[in-house]
């Protein structure tokens, strides 16, 4: 165990339900422990404007079925500006930090672990509602995230049967087809397409046509916005533009589906892109849980001395997991038999 006096605190990347609990649970079990928590704010961009205050019980207090984070969230990367690597650690410094516990995804822990290499001791918590991070079973969102999409496969299921329609709901899922696929599952989608095997019009199009054959004049298609037609073998950007990740900005590959299956299906089609309805709202009790798991450990963590590591969900245990492993082995790869499932339910 190590003296701690001060940890730094920040949220990064897209906003999931159950980030204020991880919050919550970091300054609760630090107070605990006589350590104070600086948050920052805005993600990696607080600490590079130096742009944090203390928090303490009061602050925490009430958050913990709040969605998205009482520290505000960015997309910033400090490796990308000229200077910006060089003015966190001199932040870090000079607020007389021990280490950083940043909640976030991929790009948030990817700033984390490269800090290590300049000195700055660093824990992550996964937070994305892609659960795309390799390591660990589940990050924090995720499963209210499902929830929501299941929720929306329900409502959208009784206008497709009372009006004979394909309804078509695309969800987030750049590289990594866990919500589409899960959440298909769950809602008991008819067609389910990833962004980890390229689609087939033609052969969604045999699928919709099997179903009416068996008597089922409708069907519902769940598709992640990563995923690929095999005809173009690339996916459906907004536009030319990228974040400060490199990530390009996606969307619309529902709309490209319901136009490719208009053209050779006789029933009428609809799409409804859930977007940010998927990430919003309060977190459920698993998330709430999770999050409050992490963010006790996470602490647990700094006062053990580890350094560069991610708190992960393992055989229901909170373990450490080399950051490094994170990182390189992400996004995590959809499990085969889940893959075949899909495949078995239309």
């Amino acid at each position: 165990m190590i003296n701690l006096k001060k940890i730094g605190l920040v949220t990064g990347g897209g906003d999931s339900p159950g980030i204020n609990a991880a919050i919550r649970a970091v300054v609760r079990k630090a107070m605990s422990e006589g350590i104070e928590i600086m948050g920052f704010k805005n993600g990696w961009a607080g600490l590079l404007e130096n742009d944090g205050r203390t928090l303490n019980r009061q602050d925490v207090s009430g958050i913990l079925p709040v969605g998205g984070t009482m520290l505000g969230s960015s997309r910033t990367n400090p490796f990308s500006i000229e200077g910006g690597a060089e003015q966190v650690i001199e932040n870090f410094n000079d607020n007389d930090l021990d280490a950083i516990i940043a909640i976030g995804g991929d790009d948030t822990l990817g700033v984390a672990h490269k800090l290590k290499d300049h000195g700055v001791k660093t824990i992550g918590i996964p937070q994305t509602i892609d659960n795309d991070l390799a390591e660990t079973e589940y990050s924090i969102g995720f499963d209210s995230a499902l929830t929501q999409v299941s929720k929306s496969l329900d409502r959208l299921h009784t206008t497709a049967s009372s009006h004979h329609r394909v309804m078509i709901l695309e969800v987030m899922g750049r590289d990594s087809g866990w919500i589409a696929l899960l959440g298909g599952l769950a809602g008991g989608a008819d067609v389910i397409l990833v962004p980890e095997e390229p689609f087939d019009v033609s052969e969604i199009k045999k699928r919709i046509k099997e179903r009416e054959a068996a008597g089922k004049f409708f069907s519902l298609v769940v598709i992640a916005e990563g995923a690929a037609p095999s005809e173009l073998d690339q996916q459906i950007t907004r536009d030319s533009g990228t974040d400060s990740f490199g990530h390009v900005k996606l969307g619309g590959i529902g709309h490209y589906l319901s136009d490719q299956l208009d053209a050779i299906l006789n029933m009428p089609i609809r799409v409804t892109t859930l977007a940010y309805l998927q990430r919003g709202g309060e977190p459920t009790a698993f998330d709430r849980l999770l999050a409050t798991r992490c963010g006790v450990s996470a602490v647990e963590f700094c006062i053990d001395g580890k350094n560069d590591v991610m708190t992960a969900l393992k055989a229901n245990r909170v373990q450490p997991v080399s950051m490094e492993k994170v990182i390189s082995n992400s996004p995590k790869e959809l499990e085969d038999h889940l893959l075949r499932m899909k495949d078995l339910f239309y």
